[in-house]
């Protein structure tokens, strides 16, 4: 376990003794973490180990069967619809591969949260709406449609609508997913330097290590639904960590096993060896 001096009285987001399954498979056992405010944390794990459903128990799209999700203090599982709806306002969601509404502009979607949530004018919206695009280094595509832009222009515009309206709290699901490598970097950049001025609490899922240790405050791997190793970036990429290390060298060999464990034997499923087939 690293030991990353991850404390802070002004925690942002608390995980306190969190379970959470779908039917009769656990997913996230008794899970502790806590994320201060203002700081890009990193989940890292692999695929069905939880990472999702972390920023769906953040956002109010599922309930914890135990413990309490808070969120600037607040039990998310609490909440009223008006309050989640409130909830929502202040938070952005750059989803995987973006996710544009294809029949609208690039204008239009980065506007969509702003009308919304909100009763500016349309005057006020295209201002808006102009300087987030200029944020991203896309003033100008205002007109063109989805189906016009590459896909690292896509992501991005994605990530301006995701910041239209200066979220406290932003959720990445997986934001590099399908990107070369230079709109991969270019989104990197992005999101450490729209975090650092909007003073933003962010919790990003990806696959993606090295790109990701270059830019985070604090990584988090998840396994067996609880919190395995953590620290930072640098502790990551120092720790002997048998668990870490096969994580960021993509090591076929290692204490995460490529098989998924089965209740018999494989002769026992071919009716070999005497088995009930035989």
């Amino acid at each position: 376990m690293l030991s990353g001096n991850f404390v802070s009285s002004d925690n942002f987001i608390e995980f306190r003794n969190v379970s959470f399954a779908y039917g009769e498979r656990p997913i996230l056992k008794n899970l502790n973490l806590a994320i201060p405010r203002g700081k890009l944390v990193a989940v890292m794990g692999g695929s069905g180990s939880g990472k999702t459903t972390l920023l769906r128990l953040i956002s109010g799209q599922n309930r914890p069967q135990s413990g309490e999700v808070l969120v600037d203090g607040k039990s998310v599982a609490k909440m009223s619809s008006a309050e989640l709806y409130q909830h929502r306002r202040r938070m952005g969601m750059l989803f995987q591969f973006g996710a544009l509404f294809t029949d609208l502009s690039v204008f239009d979607n980065v506007a969509f949260p702003i009308r919304e949530h909100t009763k500016l004018p349309d005057s006020m919206i295209r201002d808006l709406v102009t300087m987030k695009l200029e944020a991203v280094g896309l003033r100008g595509t205002q007109q063109l449609m989805p189906a016009e832009l590459s896909g690292g222009m896509a992501r991005r515009v994605a990530l301006a609508r995701a910041i239209a309206l200066d979220p406290q709290l932003m959720l990445y699901d997986e934001p590099f997913t399908g990107l070369d490598p230079i709109s991969l970097g270019v989104i990197a950049h992005l999101i450490k330097k729209l975090n650092n001025a909007l003073g933003t609490t962010a919790v990003m899922v990806t696959h993606d290590v090295h790109k990701s240790l270059e830019i985070v405050d604090h990584v988090l791997f998840v396994a067996g639904g609880e919190i395995v190793a953590q620290g930072t970036p640098d502790q990551v990429r120092n720790s002997d960590s048998p668990w870490v290390h096969q994580f960021i060298w993509g090591e076929a060999d290692g204490p995460v096993h490529y098989a998924y464990p089965a209740e018999r034997s494989l002769a026992e499923d071919l009716g070999l060896n005497g088995g009930p087939h035989a």
